[in-house]
């Protein structure tokens, strides 16, 4: 599943609202190990566009 999701992630990194929802769609499907690793991947692909949305989409995760 994470493969999927890096997937359709980088599908959608076109658009900001599809972008975020995918990635909260993807955090809430996978278990805590894979978010983890996502988190790494996407920090490491789209901080500079994503930067705040994956602060706040992970932030919501661990809450």
């Amino acid at each position: 599943m994470l493969e999927y999701f890096k997937t359709v992630l980088s599908k959608v990194s076109f658009d900001d609202i599809l972008f975020e929802k995918e990635l909260l769609k993807a955090i809430s499907s996978l278990n805590d190990e894979e978010v983890s690793t996502l988190e790494d991947w996407c920090f490491e692909n789209y901080e500079d566009r994503y930067g705040p949305v994956l602060i706040k989409c992970f932030a919501s995760q661990a809450a």
